[in-house]
């Protein structure tokens, strides 16, 4: 078995290359994983890429396995599938889900895999840590039947919550975005979508995923009275304006915020990180997921693929990276 493996770093804000490493030998407890796809989203991994971590929040935004740090070379990713190859009998040959950065084989302790279930192909699991930050957002603000629901924002967390919130019954779902070319993608999830300037309002809760200012502004203004805002969007070092005047006090609106870095407090007494991440990959088991997956790459391209999803060229929801067989 090959003991090297070759790992995507970013060199520094824009450029990356991929680097050859030796691989240390697991020790008691831990496995070989050879990876079969990654995933890269335009959101939170084009932003780091593009250098947009602020110094207040590098410790914060560090990967589950992250090597270096966001001042010097680093590899970074959180959306790996792949095979355990060597480690305890009945892990090897197992499809698991991970947090690890992209690269061929890694090492890591057993209690870091998670099972990829039978129903869902391995492809489609790239997508979990996504719909898993869609399933805390929904601990957080749990939809009620009957609901009428807005996500502003048709990325790969817009679409995840729009498609499990949809599943609610009676809760009617917009997705909204700038972009008309979406409406193909909600019509796969199973939701209305709208333009910004054509969405329904009067809305009983509106997640915004979108990262803009615009966004959060016309997000207040679809929410009904005393109607909330979840904000999702992660803004890096960009400071965006609140607009706390027009209806704000007078519609006595709310804005909260969700991330995934802590398990949602609804569920924090019952629930660990694996439990969240297991019921993830369960809810996978749904082909309308395969609409946010709109390219694929071989991992020898990420150093050519990764500037291009950074500055919006490669248009993309998740990018998904396919691994050279063994």
């Amino acid at each position: 078995m090959s003991r090297t493996a070759r790992a995507f770093w970013v060199r520094s804000p824009g450029e990356g290359e991929i680097r050859e490493s030796e691989l240390s030998a697991p020790a008691p407890g831990e496995v070989v994983v050879r990876a079969l796809y990654s995933g890269v989203s335009r959101g939170t991994e084009a932003l780091v890429f593009r250098g947009g971590v602020p110094p207040s929040q590098r410790q914060v935004m560090r990967a589950p396995f992250q090597e270096g740090g966001f001042d010097t070379a680093f590899k970074y990713g959180y959306l790996n599938v792949g095979v355990v190859e060597e480690g305890a009998p009945d892990l090897v040959g197992a499809t698991v889900f991970t947090l690890f950065p992209h690269q061929t084989r890694f090492v890591l302790p057993a209690a870091d895999l998670r099972l990829v279930p039978d129903g869902v192909p391995p492809e489609r699991a790239v997508l979990a840590g996504t719909v898993e930050t869609a399933v805390n957002a929904l601990w957080d603000a749990p939809p009620l039947l009957g609901d009428r629901l807005t996500v502003v924002g048709a990325g790969m967390v817009g679409c995840a919550v729009a498609r499990l919130a949809s599943r609610v019954p009676g809760v009617r779902v917009q997705l909204v975005d700038v972009d008309p070319a979406r409406a193909q993608v909600a019509e796969r999830l199973g939701v209305e979508f709208a333009l910004p300037q054509d969405a329904r309002g009067e809305r009983d809760r509106v997640f915004h995923t979108s990262a803009s200012a615009a966004g959060l502004e016309r997000s207040l203004e679809l929410a009904r009275v005393e109607g909330e805002v979840v904000e999702m969007s992660w803004y890096g070092d960009r400071r965006v304006g609140v607009p706390l005047g027009e209806h704000f006090h007078s519609r006595r609106l709310s804005v909260r915020a969700t991330q995934v870095g802590m398990v949602s407090p609804a569920r924090r007494g019952s629930r660990g990180y694996g439990d969240r991440l297991d019921l993830a990959l369960e809810l996978l088991d749904d082909p309308a997921f395969d609409a946010l997956v709109t390219g694929e790459s071989a991992f020898e391209e990420l150093p050519s693929v990764m500037p291009r999803i950074a500055d919006g060229s490669l248009p993309a929801l998740c990018h998904r990276i396919v691994y050279p067989a063994p």
